[in-house]
C-alpha cells in the first residue's frame, strides 16, 4: 500500500483515506492526493481519474466487474442493532432483528433439492443434513425420495458432486431472498 502514498486516491471517504495514507505520505515525504466522490468509486480507474480507490467492499462483485482488486485493507467494520431495555417499541426493535438475521441467513445459505433412491438416502443426508434437518419427502415412485435442505454456499459445490457421486439425481440450488428461522 505505501507505492500508492504520493498516487491519486478517489473515495467516499476522504477522511478516512487521507488518516490511511498519512503514515506513507510522511515516510516518503509525499502527499496522496485524496479526492471526494459519491456514487461509482470503482469507476475512477478505469476514467483515469485515479491510482487507486478507497471503498466499502462487501463481496467485491462491483469492484472485480471494475477490472479491480483488494490490495489492502484499511479497516474492518461491522454493523450492529443497538435497543434501549426500556424502549417502549421493542415490538419493532425485534421485527427489525428477525429481518436482518433472516437477510444474513439468506446471505450464507442456499437451497438444495435432489431425488434419491432409498437405498441411498442415509448416505445422502450425512452429506446434507441441512441447517437443522432435511427435508424428505415421498416421490410417486416408491423407491425414491426428494430431499431438500440448506447448504452453506461455500460448501455448495463440493456437496454436490458428494451427493452426485453417491447417486443422487436431479440436483437443483435456488438463492434465498430471505428467510425466518
Amino acid at each position: 500500500l505505501s507505492t500508492l502514498a504520493g498516487g491519486r486516491i478517489v473515495t467516499s471517504f476522504p477522511f478516512l483515506a487521507e488518516k490511511f495514507f498519512n503514515q506513507f505520505d510522511e515516510q516518503k515525504g509525499v502527499k496522496t492526493k485524496i479526492t471526494e466522490v459519491s456514487g461509482s468509486v470503482e469507476a475512477a480507474c478505469g476514467l483515469g481519474l485515479a491510482d487507486a480507490v478507497v471503498d466499502l467492499v462487501e463481496t467485491g462483485t462491483t469492484m472485480r466487474a471494475a477490472g479491480l482488486e483488494v490490495v489492502g485493507e484499511i479497516l474492518q467494520t461491522e454493523s450492529v442493532l443497538i435497543a434501549n431495555k426500556k424502549s417502549e417499541h421493542m415490538d419493532i426493535v425485534e421485527k427489525i432483528r428477525k429481518r436482518i438475521e433472516g437477510y444474513i441467513t439468506a446471505t450464507k445459505y442456499v437451497m438444495i433439492s435432489y431425488n434419491v433412491h432409498n437405498d441411498l438416502l442415509v448416505d445422502c443426508v450425512r452429506i446434507t443434513p441441512g441447517k437443522k434437518s432435511p427435508n424428505i419427502t415421498s416421490l410417486d415412485d416408491k423407491h425414491y425420495k426428494a430431499v431438500s435442505c440448506l447448504v452453506n454456499k461455500n460448501d455448495l459445490v463440493s456437496k454436490m458432486e458428494e451427493l452426485y457421486d453417491k447417486g443422487a439425481r436431479d440436483i437443483l440450488t435456488f438463492e434465498l431472498a430471505n428467510t425466518r428461522m
